[in-house]
């Protein structure tokens, strides 16, 4: 049996909720994100060849995690954002996860981009920047950043948004536009 129609359909539907709940919440819930892995589990195992399919969805899986686990590590990304990802992963594989990934940092960046100008606090996100870069650039000892005592937020993002706007993205790709008529 051809699962592919299915996981699309469930991954679709797993990302749009995901995104609802993001920009309702803040938060994606993890019964979401853990019944659309098992979903993308009992498909993958439906499939011709299910140890194939399991070891490709491992593999996206454990891609979507180690891709995204340094930005929730050095806080800038919230741990609901990486399991949507690793889950994705497990729908899509690893190539896949990696090119939806891609393109959700590119939305990412622009959301974070325009939330930044709207809020007025783009002074605030440069300060936060050369702060970061400063030590790195002018070659001075790693933490050392005098007078500043921590960084204030310039804002956060959605960022479910950006990862479902990447799978629809990569999804619309797949199977291209269909003429009308």
């Amino acid at each position: 049996m051809d699962v592919a129609p299915y996981l699309d359909t469930l991954l679709l539907l797993l990302v749009t909720v995901a995104a609802i709940k993001d920009l309702e919440s803040r938060r994606i819930p993890n019964r979401l994100l853990l019944a659309g892995l098992s979903g993308a589990l009992v498909l993958h195992l439906l499939s011709p060849h299910p140890l194939d399919a399991l070891l490709a969805a491992l593999g996206g899986f454990s891609l979507g995690l180690a891709v995204l686990l340094p930005f929730y590590l050095l806080r800038g990304m919230a741990a609901g954002d990486v399991k949507m990802m690793a889950t994705v992963g497990a729908f899509t594989g690893a190539g896949d996860a990696l090119h939806i990934v891609i393109v959700a940092w590119c939305v990412g960046g622009v959301m974070a981009l325009v939330i930044i100008i709207v809020n007025g606090r783009l002074r605030l996100a440069m300060s936060n920047l050369w702060a970061m870069l400063r030590p790195m650039l002018l070659r001075l000892p790693r933490g050392f950043t005098p007078g500043v005592d921590g960084y204030r937020s310039a804002g956060s993002i959605p960022y479910g948004v950006a990862i479902a706007a990447g799978t629809i993205v990569h999804l619309v790709g797949r199977y291209g536009p269909t003429p009308l008529g």
